[in-house]
């Protein structure tokens, strides 16, 4: 399992876009073979930041998604909403057991 925590930095002005831009990707995404979750969370201590949370199947619905129509609209997009560079952090999703 992949888990990626990808941090927006939103422009204030932009953030209704941001949001409205936001859902087709999240739908789009939920559909895609391999997707096990993907929400957008609102961070509830700093003010236009939030964070997608995904969780995919393994490393190739993750390319797949990657190479995907609605996401790569997005990426060509997403400069005009952001106030910082996006913070991707990829973590392997192997529960540890006691």
């Amino acid at each position: 399992m992949i888990i990626i925590h990808a941090e927006f930095k939103i422009n204030p002005i932009q953030e209704q876009a941001f949001l409205e831009e936001m859902r087709p990707l999240v739908a789009s995404s939920r559909a895609e073979t391999g997707n096990i979750s993907y929400d957008l969370m609102k961070d509830t201590e700093r003010d236009h930041v939030y964070t997608m949370v995904e969780v995919w199947k393994d490393s190739s619905a993750v390319e797949s998604h990657n190479t995907s129509e609605h996401f790569t609209s997005f990426v060509r997009r997403a400069p005009e909403y952001l106030a910082a560079p996006l913070d991707v952090k990829i973590y392997e999703g192997n529960k540890i057991e006691k």
